[in-house]
Protein backbone atom coordinates (compact mmCIF):
# COMPACT_ATOMS: atom_id res chain seq x y z
CA UNK A 1 0.00 0.00 0.00
CA UNK A 2 3.01 2.76 0.77
CA UNK A 3 4.30 1.99 -2.79
CA UNK A 4 1.01 2.53 -4.10
CA UNK A 5 0.81 5.93 -2.56
CA UNK A 6 4.40 6.99 -3.41
CA UNK A 7 3.28 6.25 -6.83
CA UNK A 8 0.32 8.33 -6.34
CA UNK A 9 2.11 10.81 -4.88
CA UNK A 10 4.80 10.99 -8.14
CA UNK A 11 2.14 10.89 -10.53
CA UNK A 12 0.18 13.79 -8.77
CA UNK A 13 3.46 16.06 -8.63
CA UNK A 14 4.27 15.28 -12.19
CA UNK A 15 1.19 15.88 -13.71
CA UNK A 16 0.85 19.05 -12.12
CA UNK A 17 4.32 20.12 -13.31
CA UNK A 18 2.76 19.41 -16.80
CA UNK A 19 0.37 21.32 -16.68
CA UNK A 20 2.46 24.19 -14.90
CA UNK A 21 4.58 23.59 -18.66
CA UNK A 22 0.96 23.71 -20.42
CA UNK A 23 -0.30 27.12 -19.02
CA UNK A 24 3.85 28.44 -18.95
CA UNK A 25 3.75 27.77 -22.97
CA UNK A 26 0.42 28.72 -23.67
CA UNK A 27 1.94 31.84 -21.84
CA UNK A 28 5.38 32.07 -24.03
CA UNK A 29 3.44 31.44 -27.55
CA UNK A 30 1.02 34.27 -26.50
CA UNK A 31 3.82 36.89 -26.34
CA UNK A 32 5.86 35.53 -29.20
CA UNK A 33 3.25 35.60 -31.27
CA UNK A 34 1.86 38.93 -30.16
CA UNK A 35 5.51 40.19 -30.67
CA UNK A 36 5.92 38.58 -34.08
CA UNK A 37 3.14 40.46 -35.09
CA UNK A 38 4.38 43.78 -34.12
CA UNK A 39 6.93 43.65 -36.08
CA UNK A 40 7.24 46.07 -38.58
CA UNK A 41 10.10 46.94 -41.19
CA UNK A 42 11.82 50.30 -41.48
CA UNK A 43 9.78 52.67 -43.37
CA UNK A 44 11.78 54.73 -46.67
CA UNK A 45 13.78 57.25 -46.08
CA UNK A 46 12.74 60.72 -45.92
CA UNK A 47 15.79 63.00 -45.93
CA UNK A 48 16.78 63.33 -49.86
CA UNK A 49 20.10 64.95 -49.06
CA UNK A 50 20.76 61.17 -48.42
CA UNK A 51 21.54 60.59 -52.37
CA UNK A 52 24.05 63.64 -52.67
CA UNK A 53 27.54 64.44 -52.06
CA UNK A 54 26.15 66.53 -49.04
CA UNK A 55 25.42 63.27 -47.04
CA UNK A 56 27.67 62.43 -43.98
CA UNK A 57 30.67 60.07 -45.05
CA UNK A 58 30.41 56.57 -44.09
CA UNK A 59 32.48 54.10 -44.38
CA UNK A 60 31.45 50.27 -44.34
CA UNK A 61 33.96 47.59 -43.18
CA UNK A 62 33.89 44.62 -44.15
CA UNK A 63 35.75 41.82 -42.33
CA UNK A 64 36.53 38.40 -44.73
CA UNK A 65 37.64 35.02 -44.07
CA UNK A 66 38.25 31.84 -45.93
CA UNK A 67 34.32 33.06 -48.21
CA UNK A 68 35.65 31.87 -51.39
CA UNK A 69 32.89 29.07 -51.16
CA UNK A 70 30.12 31.56 -49.84
CA UNK A 71 28.89 34.92 -51.58
CA UNK A 72 31.41 36.97 -51.13
CA UNK A 73 31.32 38.14 -54.65
CA UNK A 74 27.54 39.03 -54.43
CA UNK A 75 28.09 40.79 -51.07
CA UNK A 76 30.23 43.24 -51.92
CA UNK A 77 28.86 44.06 -55.06
CA UNK A 78 25.40 44.50 -53.24
CA UNK A 79 27.34 47.26 -50.98
CA UNK A 80 28.86 49.02 -53.68
CA UNK A 81 25.20 49.04 -55.42
CA UNK A 82 24.25 51.39 -52.84
CA UNK A 83 22.60 54.31 -53.79
CA UNK A 84 23.94 56.78 -50.60
CA UNK A 85 25.55 59.39 -51.47
CA UNK A 86 29.18 59.15 -49.87
CA UNK A 87 30.77 55.97 -48.80
CA UNK A 88 33.83 54.17 -48.57
CA UNK A 89 34.83 50.00 -48.58
CA UNK A 90 37.12 48.61 -46.82
CA UNK A 91 36.87 45.02 -47.18
CA UNK A 92 39.94 43.07 -45.09
CA UNK A 93 41.20 40.21 -45.68
CA UNK A 94 41.14 38.34 -42.50
CA UNK A 95 44.35 35.67 -42.98
CA UNK A 96 42.24 33.66 -45.57
CA UNK A 97 43.54 30.72 -46.40
CA UNK A 98 41.35 30.47 -49.78
CA UNK A 99 40.65 32.78 -52.68
CA UNK A 100 38.79 35.49 -50.30
CA UNK A 101 41.81 38.10 -51.15
CA UNK A 102 41.67 37.65 -54.61
CA UNK A 103 38.32 37.67 -55.03
CA UNK A 104 38.14 41.55 -52.99
CA UNK A 105 41.45 42.30 -55.42
CA UNK A 106 39.53 41.25 -58.58
CA UNK A 107 36.44 43.32 -57.68
CA UNK A 108 38.34 46.65 -56.24
CA UNK A 109 39.96 46.80 -59.87
CA UNK A 110 36.67 47.89 -61.33
CA UNK A 111 35.59 49.93 -58.52
CA UNK A 112 38.19 52.05 -56.84
CA UNK A 113 35.79 52.94 -53.79
CA UNK A 114 36.80 49.24 -52.61
CA UNK A 115 39.87 49.37 -50.71
CA UNK A 116 41.71 45.72 -50.11
CA UNK A 117 43.77 45.36 -46.57
CA UNK A 118 45.94 41.99 -46.33
CA UNK A 119 45.14 41.21 -42.60
CA UNK A 120 47.93 40.76 -39.74
CA UNK A 121 47.53 37.85 -37.85
CA UNK A 122 45.81 39.01 -34.52
CA UNK A 123 48.69 39.82 -31.35
CA UNK A 124 48.15 38.51 -27.90
CA UNK A 125 45.01 39.14 -26.02
CA UNK A 126 42.88 39.96 -29.35
CA UNK A 127 40.29 37.16 -31.63
CA UNK A 128 40.71 37.57 -35.14
CA UNK A 129 37.17 39.30 -36.51
CA UNK A 130 37.59 42.47 -33.69
CA UNK A 131 41.34 42.65 -34.63
CA UNK A 132 40.44 42.36 -38.60
CA UNK A 133 37.77 45.13 -37.77
CA UNK A 134 40.21 47.66 -36.41
CA UNK A 135 42.48 47.39 -39.14
CA UNK A 136 40.27 48.53 -41.06
CA UNK A 137 38.72 51.34 -39.14
CA UNK A 138 42.45 52.79 -38.74
CA UNK A 139 41.85 53.31 -42.62
CA UNK A 140 38.60 54.62 -42.20
CA UNK A 141 37.44 58.50 -42.86
CA UNK A 142 33.93 58.30 -42.51
CA UNK A 143 31.70 60.45 -39.55
CA UNK A 144 29.79 57.01 -39.73
CA UNK A 145 31.31 53.72 -39.45
CA UNK A 146 28.62 50.57 -40.81
CA UNK A 147 30.01 47.03 -40.01
CA UNK A 148 28.88 44.09 -42.53
CA UNK A 149 29.68 40.66 -43.36
CA UNK A 150 31.00 39.06 -46.25
CA UNK A 151 27.77 36.93 -46.16
CA UNK A 152 24.93 39.82 -46.40
CA UNK A 153 23.46 40.92 -49.28
CA UNK A 154 22.32 44.67 -48.74
CA UNK A 155 19.20 46.19 -50.84
CA UNK A 156 20.64 49.38 -52.77
CA UNK A 157 18.58 51.57 -50.14
CA UNK A 158 20.22 50.14 -47.13
CA UNK A 159 22.56 52.16 -46.19
CA UNK A 160 20.52 54.92 -46.97
CA UNK A 161 17.39 54.37 -45.03
CA UNK A 162 19.89 53.42 -42.30
CA UNK A 163 21.37 56.76 -41.68
CA UNK A 164 18.12 58.40 -42.49
CA UNK A 165 16.71 56.35 -38.88
CA UNK A 166 20.02 57.20 -36.97
CA UNK A 167 19.70 60.96 -38.09
CA UNK A 168 16.03 61.44 -37.65
CA UNK A 169 16.19 60.12 -33.86
CA UNK A 170 19.77 61.37 -33.09
CA UNK A 171 20.47 58.17 -32.86
CA UNK A 172 24.05 57.03 -32.05
CA UNK A 173 23.59 53.39 -33.57
CA UNK A 174 21.70 51.95 -35.37
CA UNK A 175 21.70 47.94 -36.10
CA UNK A 176 19.47 46.05 -38.70
CA UNK A 177 17.73 42.73 -38.36
CA UNK A 178 17.87 40.65 -41.61
CA UNK A 179 16.16 38.52 -43.23
CA UNK A 180 17.95 35.05 -42.84
CA UNK A 181 17.52 32.57 -45.59
CA UNK A 182 16.85 28.49 -44.48
CA UNK A 183 17.19 26.55 -47.80
CA UNK A 184 18.69 23.10 -46.29
CA UNK A 185 17.15 20.76 -43.90
CA UNK A 186 18.92 21.65 -40.62
CA UNK A 187 18.77 25.73 -41.15
CA UNK A 188 14.81 25.14 -41.54
CA UNK A 189 14.95 22.93 -38.39
CA UNK A 190 17.15 25.33 -35.83
CA UNK A 191 16.37 29.16 -37.20
CA UNK A 192 12.65 28.89 -36.74
CA UNK A 193 13.57 27.76 -32.98
CA UNK A 194 16.41 30.37 -32.58
CA UNK A 195 13.97 33.05 -34.02
CA UNK A 196 11.50 31.97 -31.03
CA UNK A 197 13.80 32.34 -28.31
CA UNK A 198 14.78 35.37 -29.64
CA UNK A 199 11.02 36.89 -29.96
CA UNK A 200 10.78 35.66 -26.06
CA UNK A 201 14.24 37.12 -24.61
CA UNK A 202 14.77 39.74 -26.61
CA UNK A 203 11.91 41.69 -27.46
CA UNK A 204 12.33 44.73 -29.82
CA UNK A 205 10.85 47.06 -27.12
CA UNK A 206 13.16 46.50 -24.47
CA UNK A 207 15.87 46.31 -26.41
CA UNK A 208 15.03 49.78 -27.63
CA UNK A 209 14.19 50.89 -23.67
CA UNK A 210 17.42 53.10 -22.70
CA UNK A 211 16.15 52.50 -19.20
CA UNK A 212 16.93 48.67 -19.83
CA UNK A 213 20.71 47.32 -20.16
CA UNK A 214 20.07 44.54 -22.70
CA UNK A 215 21.36 45.49 -25.72
CA UNK A 216 22.20 43.72 -29.11
CA UNK A 217 23.92 44.48 -31.87
CA UNK A 218 24.39 42.52 -35.25
CA UNK A 219 27.78 42.60 -36.86
CA UNK A 220 25.68 42.05 -40.14
CA UNK A 221 24.95 45.47 -39.89
CA UNK A 222 25.56 47.75 -37.69
CA UNK A 223 25.52 51.46 -38.27
CA UNK A 224 27.76 53.15 -35.21
CA UNK A 225 28.68 57.05 -34.90
CA UNK A 226 32.40 57.63 -35.28
CA UNK A 227 33.19 59.78 -32.65
CA UNK A 228 31.12 57.47 -30.14
CA UNK A 229 32.90 54.80 -31.14
CA UNK A 230 36.27 56.48 -30.75
CA UNK A 231 34.76 57.17 -26.87
CA UNK A 232 34.46 53.70 -25.61
CA UNK A 233 37.74 52.68 -27.11
CA UNK A 234 37.00 51.37 -30.53
CA UNK A 235 37.12 47.62 -31.32
CA UNK A 236 39.64 47.50 -28.20
CA UNK A 237 36.97 47.08 -26.14
CA UNK A 238 35.60 43.71 -27.54
CA UNK A 239 38.97 42.52 -28.41
CA UNK A 240 38.46 39.38 -26.92
CA UNK A 241 34.92 38.77 -27.36
CA UNK A 242 33.62 35.80 -29.74
CA UNK A 243 30.56 38.02 -29.80
CA UNK A 244 32.09 41.52 -30.84
CA UNK A 245 29.00 43.06 -31.96
CA UNK A 246 26.83 41.72 -28.70
CA UNK A 247 29.36 43.00 -26.37
CA UNK A 248 29.66 45.91 -28.26
CA UNK A 249 26.09 47.26 -28.66
CA UNK A 250 26.06 46.55 -24.38
CA UNK A 251 28.91 49.20 -23.67
CA UNK A 252 27.31 51.44 -25.93
CA UNK A 253 24.24 51.32 -24.28
CA UNK A 254 26.16 51.12 -20.82
CA UNK A 255 27.80 54.50 -21.87
CA UNK A 256 25.27 56.52 -22.33
CA UNK A 257 25.02 56.10 -26.53
CA UNK A 258 21.54 55.74 -27.72
CA UNK A 259 21.26 52.61 -29.77
CA UNK A 260 18.22 51.52 -32.10
CA UNK A 261 17.93 48.05 -33.61
CA UNK A 262 14.69 47.71 -36.19
CA UNK A 263 13.22 44.87 -38.20
CA UNK A 264 14.65 45.15 -42.22
CA UNK A 265 14.32 41.70 -43.54
CA UNK A 266 13.23 43.66 -47.05
CA UNK A 267 16.51 45.37 -46.77
CA UNK A 268 19.28 43.46 -45.76
CA UNK A 269 19.28 39.32 -45.82
CA UNK A 270 21.50 36.68 -45.41
CA UNK A 271 22.16 33.06 -45.18
CA UNK A 272 24.29 32.73 -42.12
CA UNK A 273 24.77 28.22 -42.77
CA UNK A 274 24.84 26.30 -45.34
CA UNK A 275 24.94 23.04 -43.26
CA UNK A 276 24.99 21.08 -39.98
CA UNK A 277 28.56 21.89 -39.45
CA UNK A 278 28.51 25.68 -40.29
CA UNK A 279 25.36 25.92 -37.60
CA UNK A 280 27.36 23.40 -34.91
CA UNK A 281 30.81 25.54 -35.55
CA UNK A 282 28.52 28.86 -34.74
CA UNK A 283 26.93 27.98 -32.03
CA UNK A 284 29.42 26.68 -30.50
CA UNK A 285 31.29 29.70 -30.83
CA UNK A 286 28.78 31.79 -29.28
CA UNK A 287 26.55 29.94 -27.40
CA UNK A 288 28.85 30.56 -23.70
CA UNK A 289 29.65 33.86 -24.44
CA UNK A 290 25.64 34.51 -24.49
CA UNK A 291 25.87 32.93 -20.54
CA UNK A 292 28.51 35.17 -19.83
CA UNK A 293 31.42 32.34 -20.03
CA UNK A 294 29.70 31.76 -16.40
CA UNK A 295 29.67 27.56 -16.15
CA UNK A 296 26.73 27.62 -13.48
CA UNK A 297 24.74 29.72 -15.71
CA UNK A 298 25.24 27.67 -19.04
CA UNK A 299 24.41 24.43 -17.11
CA UNK A 300 20.85 25.89 -15.63
CA UNK A 301 20.24 26.85 -18.76
CA UNK A 302 21.02 23.76 -20.83
CA UNK A 303 18.87 21.94 -18.20
CA UNK A 304 16.50 24.10 -17.94
CA UNK A 305 15.97 24.20 -22.13
CA UNK A 306 16.07 20.20 -22.09
CA UNK A 307 13.52 20.12 -19.49
CA UNK A 308 11.01 22.54 -20.63
CA UNK A 309 11.46 22.95 -24.13
CA UNK A 310 12.35 19.51 -25.43
CA UNK A 311 11.70 16.89 -23.28
CA UNK A 312 7.32 17.37 -23.48
CA UNK A 313 7.41 15.57 -26.69
CA UNK A 314 9.64 12.78 -25.49
CA UNK A 315 7.42 12.47 -22.32
CA UNK A 316 4.53 11.87 -24.65
CA UNK A 317 6.07 9.18 -26.65
CA UNK A 318 7.12 7.39 -23.53
CA UNK A 319 3.54 7.99 -22.35
CA UNK A 320 1.92 6.59 -25.43
CA UNK A 321 4.67 3.77 -25.91
CA UNK A 322 3.31 2.14 -21.91
CA UNK A 323 -0.23 2.53 -23.19
CA UNK A 324 0.42 0.87 -26.33
CA UNK A 325 2.38 -1.94 -24.00
CA UNK A 326 0.04 -2.38 -21.63
CA UNK A 327 1.89 -1.29 -18.65
CA UNK A 328 -0.24 -0.59 -15.29
CA UNK A 329 -0.65 3.45 -14.26
CA UNK A 330 -2.46 6.22 -15.17
CA UNK A 331 0.11 7.43 -18.78
CA UNK A 332 -2.94 9.33 -20.17
CA UNK A 333 -2.55 12.12 -16.82
CA UNK A 334 1.14 12.68 -17.96
CA UNK A 335 0.18 12.40 -22.25
CA UNK A 336 -2.44 14.76 -22.40
CA UNK A 337 0.01 17.79 -21.09
CA UNK A 338 3.01 16.67 -22.75
CA UNK A 339 0.69 16.70 -25.82
CA UNK A 340 -0.45 19.75 -25.64
CA UNK A 341 2.93 21.58 -25.20
CA UNK A 342 4.36 20.18 -27.93
CA UNK A 343 1.44 21.26 -30.41
CA UNK A 344 1.96 24.62 -28.67
CA UNK A 345 5.12 24.73 -29.80
CA UNK A 346 4.66 23.63 -33.65
CA UNK A 347 1.63 26.15 -33.59
CA UNK A 348 3.68 29.14 -32.78
CA UNK A 349 6.40 27.79 -35.15
CA UNK A 350 3.97 27.45 -38.19
CA UNK A 351 3.50 31.20 -37.70
CA UNK A 352 7.46 32.06 -37.25
CA UNK A 353 8.28 29.66 -39.99
CA UNK A 354 5.68 31.62 -42.20
CA UNK A 355 7.73 34.55 -41.78
CA UNK A 356 10.59 32.84 -42.50
CA UNK A 357 10.25 31.46 -45.33
CA UNK A 358 10.57 27.48 -44.07
CA UNK A 359 8.01 25.16 -44.99
CA UNK A 360 5.55 24.78 -42.32
CA UNK A 361 5.63 21.26 -42.04
CA UNK A 362 9.42 22.05 -40.47
CA UNK A 363 7.45 22.99 -37.37
CA UNK A 364 7.19 19.23 -36.43
CA UNK A 365 10.91 18.81 -35.89
CA UNK A 366 10.44 22.18 -33.00
CA UNK A 367 12.27 19.46 -30.71
CA UNK A 368 15.50 18.75 -32.88
CA UNK A 369 16.32 22.61 -33.21
CA UNK A 370 15.96 23.26 -29.42
CA UNK A 371 18.21 19.97 -28.46
CA UNK A 372 20.64 21.71 -30.82
CA UNK A 373 20.85 25.04 -29.56
CA UNK A 374 20.80 23.32 -25.80
CA UNK A 375 23.44 21.12 -26.52
CA UNK A 376 25.81 23.35 -28.57
CA UNK A 377 25.41 25.38 -25.19
CA UNK A 378 26.46 22.78 -23.08
CA UNK A 379 29.28 21.27 -25.13
CA UNK A 380 30.65 24.95 -25.51
CA UNK A 381 30.97 25.46 -21.77
CA UNK A 382 32.57 22.64 -20.93
CA UNK A 383 35.01 23.20 -24.18
CA UNK A 384 35.70 26.70 -23.54
CA UNK A 385 36.07 26.14 -19.41
CA UNK A 386 38.47 23.09 -19.88
CA UNK A 387 40.47 25.44 -22.46
CA UNK A 388 40.07 23.08 -25.45
CA UNK A 389 38.64 25.65 -27.42
CA UNK A 390 36.13 25.95 -30.41
CA UNK A 391 36.80 26.17 -34.35
CA UNK A 392 35.60 28.61 -36.30
CA UNK A 393 36.88 30.15 -39.53
CA UNK A 394 39.61 27.85 -39.29
CA UNK A 395 40.92 29.44 -36.15
CA UNK A 396 41.09 27.59 -32.77
CA UNK A 397 39.68 30.33 -30.03
CA UNK A 398 39.54 30.27 -26.10
CA UNK A 399 42.10 27.12 -25.96
CA UNK A 400 44.58 26.66 -23.59
CA UNK A 401 47.30 28.70 -24.71
CA UNK A 402 44.85 31.13 -26.46
CA UNK A 403 42.91 34.01 -25.69
CA UNK A 404 41.11 33.80 -22.01
CA UNK A 405 37.44 34.33 -22.21
CA UNK A 406 37.08 38.12 -21.47
CA UNK A 407 34.51 37.55 -18.43
CA UNK A 408 33.15 34.40 -16.20
CA UNK A 409 35.22 31.60 -14.18
CA UNK A 410 37.51 29.41 -15.94
CA UNK A 411 39.16 27.39 -13.50
CA UNK A 412 38.28 29.71 -10.60
CA UNK A 413 40.12 32.67 -11.85
CA UNK A 414 37.44 35.57 -12.61
CA UNK A 415 38.40 37.79 -16.14
CA UNK A 416 36.92 40.88 -16.55
CA UNK A 417 37.41 43.44 -19.51
CA UNK A 418 34.90 46.19 -18.70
Amino acid sequence: MANIGLELNWLTILTAAAWVYVLAWCACAALALYRLARQKSLPPPRDTHLTTDAAPLVSILVPARNEEHRILSRSIHSILAQDYGRFEVIAINDRSTDATGTILRSIAKADERLRVIEGLEPPAGWLGKPYALQQALEQAHGEWVLTTDADMVLEKEAVRVAVDCALAGDFDAVTLMPYFEALSFWERVFIPSWVLLLLITYPLDRLNDSKSRQAIGLGGFFLIRRAILARIGEFEKVRAEAVEDIRLAEILKRSGARLRIEQAPHLVRTRMYSDFREIWECQMRVMFSGAKYSFGFALFGALAGYIFIVAPIFVAGFCALMIAVGVTGDWMRLLVPALIVWIVQVFTLVFINRRQGVPVVYALTTPLGFALFYTALLVSAINITMRRGVTWKGRRIYEQAGVCPPRGRIFGTTTTDE
